[in-house]
């Protein structure tokens, strides 16, 4: 699969994002951005090929609203989950970075934060290198009504409702994952499932729960 380059830059969280999918010819009067969300599944000892999500999607300005402190902790209880919060932005690829170790999460900091307006995003790996399961092992057991709960910086809870649950193969349109225009504050929980591919070495797709703010 190629790489798409990114000329995002690291903008506050205020500012507006804009992907981009494929090629894009004779755009005008916006400043175009490739965002590209890769997953590192690390099994066997072997390490998967970056998967991309490339959308294209209309420019979305936050609005002001209260400030919301950093996560720290990711809870769920459906599935037993309690685990610490790490910031990623992009690699030297330009690509989404991954948690660190199998039990962490990953919010993507260059997007809102959970809590605000828009869409926020949490990555977690499914299994790891050693054989150890890893956070979101167990994701897809999730129901639509099932709670996930973020924790601050600032001892404020903040109570998710699961919407909806979807697959995605490597080459769909996520945009929907990282944008969102309802005004609404949403967290969204990514990681890798479906048959692992010994050729490509990578999860022939992604899960993604959807979760509006309770």
């Amino acid at each position: 699969m190629p790489f798409y380059k990114k000329s995002l830059k690291k903008n506050r969280r205020h500012q507006k994002t804009h992907l981009l999918i494929g090629s894009i010819v004779g755009v005008a009067f916006y400043s175009i951005v490739i965002f590209s969300l890769t997953f590192d599944l690390l099994v066997q000892n072997l390490y998967a090929q970056p998967v991309s999500f490339i959308s294209t999607v209309e420019p979305v300005s936050i609005p002001e609203q209260a400030s919301v402190g950093l996560p720290i902790r990711l809870k769920i209880p459906k599935i037993k989950v309690d685990a610490a919060i790490e910031y990623v932005g992009l690699n030297s690829k330009g690509e989404m970075d991954i948690p660190k170790t199998p039990r962490n999460t990953a919010w993507y900091n260059l997007g809102p934060r959970p809590g605000e307006v828009g869409s926020a995003a949490i990555a977690g790996h499914l299994n790891w290198y050693s054989g150890a399961t890893g956070v979101f092992a167990n994701l897809s057991k999730l129901k639509i009504g099932d709670k996930i709960i973020v924790q601050d910086d600032k001892g404020v809870t903040i109570a998710f409702i699961v919407r909806k649950i979807r697959m995605y193969g490597t080459k769909d349109d996520a945009s929907d994952v990282f944008v969102s225009n309802d005004g609404r504050a949403h967290l969204n929980l990514i990681t890798c499932d479906g048959v692992w591919d010994k050729r490509t070495k990578q999860y022939s797709t992604r899960l993604v729960v959807f979760a509006d703010k309770e």
